[in-house]
């Protein structure tokens, strides 16, 4: 199997690289690095390019056709959901533009299968705490509309192969709270997530800011599901083999997660215990838009690709710690 991954020098991009050239696929990547880092993917054949650039297809097309690319696992894109909504129109062309010339150069090239970077922001501010993948989506920021939208534009994609008489396979992974390494260098360097944040914090001798405690959950602040990113790379290559087959995937829609919840406070002492520290938090507002509680229900990626996250909140939590060198062995 000859791989694209787009994005392929970020966090979970790596990730992905890493396990594909592990087990003998050849990989193509490309990444404009504005996040990514190119050493992580250092050794591979490489391309440097913005998806939403005018020329883009085009240059995604004699990629593919370079290295004989049999399938796509697309990660690129804008994320980050408060910049979402002062700069809108930077998501749409960015997360929407990108999509559109990865889905013409498939088109192009007779590509027949693609592994897209969802999110449960699709899903908005669900008034359930499991939440299921029929549930009905409603986003409630740009970045999670961009993320439904690129759903939608596949699943037309899948539609017009059809009519054409082509084969074109897609999977949409749905990703809850991502955190961890599989590999110290392979570390999250984004600090934009609980786990990061804290940590950073804890490094600089502050107190995390907690936002909210007065939630209708057992210790008062908000649930989390929170997978850990090597877990969420081997979904991506569940993903890929499911679509193998002959046969028309049953579903094309997945929650990646542990289906379990943990609870800010939980994080926080769970960091306290890996670090060997102790953590006071400060108390703040809650923050608008951060329902009480976000945990997915993951039995149909259990049933339809055999996959379950295998790391806990514990394992999480001790590979961010180490990866940072604040676990106790490293003082």
């Amino acid at each position: 199997m000859a791989v694209l991954v787009t994005g392929g020098a970020g966090y979970i991009g790596s990730h992905v690289v890493r396990l594909l050239v592990e087990r003998g696929d050849d990989v193509l990547v490309v990444d404009d690095f504005s996040t990514g880092i190119e050493n992580r993917v250092e050794g591979l054949p490489l391309v440097s390019l913005d998806l939403a650039a005018p020329d883009a297809e085009d240059r995604l097309v004699a990629a593919i056709e370079e290295h004989s690319v049999d399938s796509i696992i697309h990660f690129a894109a804008k994320k980050q959901v408060g910049e979402s909504v002062e700069r809108p129109l930077l998501y749409y062309r960015q997360n929407i533009g990108g999509l559109t010339n990865v889905l013409g150069a498939a088109e192009r090239t007779g590509i027949e299968s693609l592994v897209f970077s969802s999110s449960a922001a699709t899903y908005g501010m669900p008034d359930v705490e499991m939440v299921a993948e029929d549930l009905d989506c409603r986003p409630i920021n740009p970045y999670g509309e961009t993320k439904l939208i690129g759903e939608w534009m596949i699943d037309n994609a899948i539609t017009a192969a059809k009519m054409r008489g082509d084969t074109f396979k897609a999977v949409k992974l749905r990703y809850f709270n991502v955190a961890g390494a599989g590999w110290p260098e392979l570390a999250d360097t984004a600090v934009m997530n609980l786990i990061p944040i804290v940590l950073e914090r804890v490094a600089a001798g502050k107190a995390p800011i907690v936002f909210g405690n007065d939630y209708d959950t057992p210790d008062g602040t908000c649930i989390r599901d929170y997978v850990h990113v090597k877990d969420l790379a081997e979904a991506h290559i569940a993903s890929l083999d499911y679509m193998k087959s002959d046969d028309e995937p049953a579903e094309t829609v997945f929650n990646v997660g542990t289906g379990k919840g943990a609870s800010v406070k939980e994080v926080i002492d769970a960091i306290a215990e890996a670090t060997d520290r102790e953590i006071v938090p400060e108390m703040g507002e809650r923050r608008a838009g951060d329902p009480p509680a976000l945990v997915a229900d993951v039995s149909r990626i259990s049933a339809q690709l055999s996959w379950k996250a295998e790391f806990g909140l514990e394992e999480i939590v001790r590979s961010a710690v180490d990866a940072a060198g604040m676990s106790p062995t490293s003082k």
